[in-house]
């Protein structure tokens, strides 16, 4: 693994969600694509590009790339409203002061999602180190329902949001996945045939039946 390696931000959310979700993502480079997904992705092609919109005090800064050497984490935020402000900070594409409110876009109707405060958080630490600032909020945006879940950044949300940047660089130091845990969520996710939760108890099972009769036959 390369020293300067950075993960990618948003899977702070898959390991949320579910931490062998992120390890076969990251170690095994396993994908599949379900309606879920292809949903969302659509959506989110289909609803912003990169680019900055001005509107007087007020700048939209549309597929916005942050990082943070904290966390060891780099992705991008899919828009960052900047609105003037004088304790604010400075950014390249403004040239006042301005107050930082990330924006995450999602699909489907409006709901708390842990792994979605998760990744906004993250984007929220990423802007904060690059600009040497405070963000107190930002807004989840179901783009579905066109309405906003509104964020904060309490102690508690960033303390969960190292601890997620701390398990995925875990299992990606360690190169290991995760037994799987059966649960609802299962039954959405796009990897459940190659995850295949169900099966991961018994076949582990069945591997250790065949270790030990192994070793019942070199003993006679």
């Amino acid at each position: 693994m390369d020293e300067e390696e950075y993960l990618p931000l948003s899977w702070l959310s898959q390991a949320t969600y579910c931490l062998r979700r992120a390890a076969l993502l990251l170690n095994e480079r396993l994908w599949m694509e379900n309606a879920d997904t292809a949903k969302g992705r659509d959506e989110h092609r289909r609803a912003h590009e990169r680019r900055i919109e001005r509107r007087g005090d007020q700048l939209k800064l549309f597929e916005y790339d942050v990082y943070s050497e904290q966390l060891r984490i780099w992705g991008k935020c899919d828009c960052v409203e900047a609105q003037r402000c004088e304790p604010g900070c400075r950014i390249p594409a403004a040239d006042f002061p301005v107050c930082l409110y990330p924006v995450e876009y999602k699909h489907g109707s409006v709901r708390e999602e842990p792994e979605y405060n998760i990744q906004l958080c993250a984007q929220a630490i990423c802007l904060e180190e690059m600009y040497h600032t405070h963000i107190p909020s930002g807004a989840i945006f179901f783009i579905t329902a066109h309405r906003r879940l509104e964020v904060a950044f309490t102690p508690e949300l960033r303390a969960k949001t190292k601890a997620a940047a701390n398990a995925l660089w875990e299992i990606r130091r360690t190169l290991k996945v995760p037994a799987a845990e059966y649960g609802r969520k299962c039954q959405r996710c796009s990897l459940k045939d190659l995850c295949m939760p169900k099966t991961a108890s018994s076949a582990k099972a069945y591997c250790q039946t065949l270790a030990r009769e192994a070793q019942e036959v070199e003993a006679l």
